[in-house]
């Protein structure tokens, strides 16, 4: 038997992802932790919360790979320099798990998608169908930043608004199963 089917399914091992995605401000995004410690506490949380570093609105998901693919990092490169959009307010006002086939859910910090924000997600999608980046789309876009993953279910509920305005959005890779993300590139949101 040969060596080489092993060394090549450790080399197509899958250990990046690529999102596009807005950054909260600092002032938001230490907010967004506060709320994460106070939840993790009243609901008797056991997971970490995601570091202020990470938290993020994703406006498209393109995928897990093996690597970055050069080919899908300089469509979406070139889709994204084509977006011309003024800067875009973001409130979030809802907590909530997110199901999902994992044991652990989502806890989220949801609101409501708001014209200018829904448009910068809907042109930033036609432009990567147009450069032939496939995204993995839900049916309707709920602007939320994932707070941590825990096995307890939190059910909907108010509380009190975190908001910031966007001046630009970004594209990250993800290093998968390492916590950690790297800005590839930012584009500018300006009116």
């Amino acid at each position: 038997m040969s060596d080489a089917a092993p060394d090549r399914e450790r080399s197509e091992r899958i250990t990046d992802s690529l999102f596009f995605a807005l950054y909260p401000d600092d002032r938001a995004a230490a907010r967004i932790a506060e709320l994460a410690s106070r939840l993790r506490i009243e609901h008797k949380l056991k997971a970490r919360a995601i570091p202020s570093d990470r938290l993020h609105v994703t406006l498209h998901y393109l995928g897990a790979f093996a690597g970055v693919p050069a080919d899908v990092l300089a469509r979406a490169r070139a889709a994204a320099s084509q977006i011309a959009l003024p800067p875009v307010s973001v409130t979030l006002d809802r907590i909530e798990s997110f199901s999902g086939r994992r044991a652990k859910r989502p806890l989220v910090l949801s609101g409501d998608v708001n014209e200018p924000l829904d448009a910068l997600e809907q042109t930033l999608g036609a432009a990567l169908d147009s450069a032939g980046v496939s995204t993995k789309r839900h049916p309707r876009f709920t602007p939320h930043v994932t707070l941590l993953y825990d096995e307890h279910r939190v059910r909907s509920q108010p509380v009190v608004p975190i908001a910031w305005t966007a001046h630009e959005f970004a594209l990250v890779r993800s290093f998968l199963g390492k916590s950690q993300h790297e800005v590839l590139a930012r584009w500018p949101l300006a009116s």
